[in-house]
Order: structure tokens, then C-alpha cells, then sequence
């Protein structure tokens, strides 16, 4: 009876160690350690309800050529950024190149446990050390015997994974086929505001924008589009790295370009067939001020209150609180440019990409911009407006935001 006795009791305390060990507890319960996930609310970024839209144009064809027919889509929710990406934004990443350079030809390093390398950010970089000379201009590229960063050094590569291409393979081929990286000069092009221009005084501003305080707040520009998604690709490690820091576990998803029907949906506002961010059909509100930075009239630039570009936070917010979704600059979308493009996209957030190689043809490099810009007249800064620049051209009047896709139904659900 003893032996009994002692045997169901170490059988219990078996089950019990092992029911503890597992955590079972006889039902379907999905696995109960995973990560607590309440969304994020990324700074300086405002949320884009799921919906859908009317894409098309909202007022006369005028070139005739037909690349807006009507067509009614649906658009997950998604977060956007508040202004286009400004001067000094776009300086952190510039710095970040600049000073990881730095680093590594410093030699500050750590090894994790794994042995992999990292830079050590905790290092103090002593920019007199000659270790660093190389990252300056010498000899004759100097001018007015200046000590200058020679910014064609500050190189960046991104990485991004073809989904579409890994989909279609269906698992015959090796996942690296599909991972892609790029190196990319991260620094603007501000040659852009003379190359613009024939016959046209524009030096200080090419001299000053980028450099000088008095533009921070204003949109970048001299930034083609694969600077642009490179750009995206760094925010999203910069954002990891400080979730990690914090302990708070996994991203949502990656920083990247909008699509453009993205961000056509985005800029009418929740305005569905709105020809402006602002609701109206006309460019000026009821007491004749106008509402955004472009070319009126016959080319009274400064009459909107802007001679160039003006800060990325002027006028008034559309309906989602966006700022300067008409003017100001143009802003690069993720998306390829195909005129009939309309015709066979899917109505379940449209989407048609293509990564052009630098030795295709320079059809295939076209990218969509939208919004219009500063030297735009009105047409082109209407939200269902198209057009297009090749993805290695840099202007000084097309700049861009990020997106952000929402996981979930809608931020309320929170």
C-alpha cells in the first residue's frame, strides 16, 4: 500500500513538473508567451484611416493624353508623414553616414557575443586625427584653402527584399536571390538650383539651402529616389535600434515611400473628388489669400507668400492634418510610371512597381511624383494629378515623405 502510495505521489509530482515546464493546460490556447503588441505612434507622423477612393482626374484633361481614367479603390490605413522630409531631418542621416565613416576608419568597433562586428557609438570622434584627412578635399579640389568635407565620400547601402520576385519563385531558389543592395552618395545634389535654370540667378541658393539655418524647416530637395528610399531604409534601422535599446520588441513595419495612390487618398483630406488637399475647386480661399506654394497666374511667384520653396509646415493642414500635399515640392512615390497604368491595376491598394537597373532603358527608370511644386502651375498641384521624373535625376523642386503601414483595423481598435 506504501509502495502505491508513493508511487501515484511521485507520478503527481512528474505530471505537475511537467505540466509546469510546458505551461499545457489541456486547451487550445495559442502559444501564451508571444509579445504584447499596442502600435506605435511614430513621432511627427499622422494616421490615414483605411478607406476608399474615386482615383481619376477631378477637372479637365487638358494634355489630352488620358493616364487618370476613373476607378474606384480601396487603401489600407497607414501613418504619413505630418510635412515633406526637411533640411535638418534629412541632415541626421547625413550626419549618421558621415560620422560611421568616421568610426570605421577610427577602427571603433565592439564584437558582440556572436562575433559579429558594430560600430561603437560611444567613441568621441577627434576630427583633427589625420587617420580622417582622406575624408576631406585636398590638393587643387580645395577652394579658398577651406578644410571641407568631400562629400562625394559619404556613402550609404541599403538593402530591400523583392517579395513579388520570392512569391513567383515559390521556393525554387535561394532566398539571397532575392535580396538586393544598393550604394547610394547620401549628400543632395544642390547643383539643382542652377542646373534648373538656364539663364536664371539662383548661386545663393544653391551655395545656402541645404547648409545654412535659416532653410532647417524647409523641404529637401537635390535627392533622387533611390536616396530617397535609402533614406527610408536607414529611419527604419535607426527605429529598431532604439526599440531594442528600450526592450520594446518588434517594429510594425518598414519606413518607406508612399505608393501613389497612397498618396492621392492621403492628400484629398477624407475628401473623396476633392481637386485640392483643401476641399475647393480653386486655389484661393474666400478673402483671395492662396493656399499653397506654386505658380500663379501668369508667374507671380512670390504672391503666395514663397519666392522658392517655403517651410514645410506653411499654410493649413488638410483633412488628415498633412501639410503642403499641393506645392512646395513634388514628392516621390514607390510607385513605376506606366500611362496606362490605370487599366490593370488591382482596386485592393494599387500598387505597380519596378526596380530599374542602372543599365535599363530610361524608359523603365521612370518614377511617379505627385503634388506639384513651387514652379508648378495649378494643374499640377491637384490631388489626382500625374506625373513623373527618372528615379537618378535630381531636381530642385521634387522632395518627399515617408509612409508607414498600420497593422490592424483602425487605430481605434487600440
Amino acid at each position: 500500500m506504501k509502495k502505491l502510495l508513493k508511487a501515484s505521489l511521485l507520478l503527481f509530482v512528474i505530471l505537475v513538473v511537467v505540466s509546469c515546464g510546458r505551461r499545457e493546460t489541456g486547451e487550445l490556447t495559442g502559444v501564451m508567451d508571444r509579445p504584447s503588441w499596442k502600435g506605435i505612434n511614430p513621432y511627427g507622423m499622422v494616421y490615414v484611416p483605411s478607406g476608399t477612393l474615386h482615383i481619376g482626374a477631378s477637372d479637365q484633361d487638358i494634355s489630352n493624353t488620358y493616364v487618370q481614367r476613373q476607378k474606384s479603390i480601396s487603401i489600407q490605413g497607414f501613418y504619413m508623414d505630418e510635412t515633406e522630409i526637411t533640411n535638418n531631418e534629412y541632415r541626421q542621416f547625413v550626419y549618421w553616414v558621415r560620422d560611421s565613416i568616421a568610426h570605421s576608419y577610427l577602427d571603433h568597433y565592439y564584437e558582440n557575443d556572436e562575433g559579429d562586428q558594430f560600430i561603437d557609438w560611444e567613441y568621441e570622434i577627434d576630427w583633427e586625427d589625420e587617420t580622417l584627412y582622406d575624408l576631406y578635399y585636398q590638393g587643387d579640389d580645395r577652394f579658398a584653402g577651406k578644410k571641407e568635407l568631400d562629400v562625394s565620400k559619404l556613402v550609404y547601402e541599403y538593402e530591400w527584399f523583392d517579395w513579388k520576385a520570392a512569391a513567383n519563385d515559390k521556393g525554387r531558389s535561394p532566398r539571397n536571390s532575392f535580396i538586393n543592395r544598393k550604394k547610394v552618395n547620401v549628400y543632395p545634389d544642390t547643383l539643382v538650383w542652377v542646373r534648373d535654370f538656364s539663364y536664371s540667378y539662383n548661386e545663393p541658393m544653391a551655395r545656402n539651402y541645404f547648409w545654412h539655418p535659416a532653410f532647417d524647416d524647409y523641404p529637401v530637395v537635390g535627392v533622387d529616389w533611390r536616396m530617397a528610399t535609402a533614406f527610408a531604409y536607414w529611419r527604419t534601422k535607426l527605429w529598431n535600434a532604439y526599440q531594442n535599446d528600450r526592450g520594446d520588441g518588434i517594429n510594425s513595419e518598414d519606413f518607406r515611400l508612399p505608393t501613389e495612390h497612397e498618396w492621392e487618398y492621403a492628400a484629398r483630406g477624407g475628401q473623396d473628388l476633392a481637386p485640392y488637399p483643401w476641399g475647393g475647386y480653386y486655389t484661393r480661399n474666400a478673402k483671395g489669400c492662396l493656399l499653397a506654394n506654386f505658380k500663379p497666374g501668369r508667374g507671380n511667384y512670390p504672391e503666395d507668400g514663397g519666392q522658392y520653396t517655403v517651410r514645410a509646415d506653411a499654410y493649413d493642414p488638410n483633412g488628415y492634418g498633412l501639410f503642403n500635399m499641393a506645392g512646395n515640392v513634388a514628392e516621390w512615390t514607390s510607385s513605376a510610371y506606366y500611362a496606362n497604368a490605370y487599366s490593370f491595376v488591382h482596386d485592393l491598394n494599387p500598387d505597380i512597381r519596378y526596380d530599374a537597373q542602372d543599365d535599363d532603358p530610361e524608359a523603365y527608370k521612370r518614377k511617379v511624383i505627385r503634388g506639384g511644386s513651387w514652379k508648378d502651375v495649378a494643374h499640377f498641384i491637384q490631388t489626382g494629378t500625374r506625373h513623373w521624373e527618372y528615379q537618378d535625376t535630381t531636381k530642385s523642386y521634387v522632395g518627399f515623405r515617408c509612409a508607414l503601414t498600420f497593422l490592424g483595423r483602425s487605430i481605434n481598435d487600440f
